[in-house]
């Protein structure tokens, strides 16, 4: 199973943002509720989190670059 962002529907304010950004298409809005799609796609970009201005999204990784 892949680990998808997370989200705390407490803190989302539902504006899109982060379905806007989503260049695989990982996340839509159903029924008032954000939700993730489980794909090979997702490269782990991050910028779901970064755009949400609220923090309702979390990331369960982090992205680590090599300075070589």
């Amino acid at each position: 199973m892949l680990r998808m962002p997370e989200i705390d529907m407490m803190k989302c304010n539902l504006c899109g943002l982060c379905v806007e950004v989503c260049k695989c298409n990982a996340i839509i809005i159903v029924s008032g509720i954000v939700r993730f799609i489980e794909t090979d796609a997702c490269g782990w970009c991050t910028v779901c989190e970064a755009i949400c201005e609220p923090g309702a999204l979390t990331c369960p990784f982090e992205i680590v670059l090599d300075e070589d």
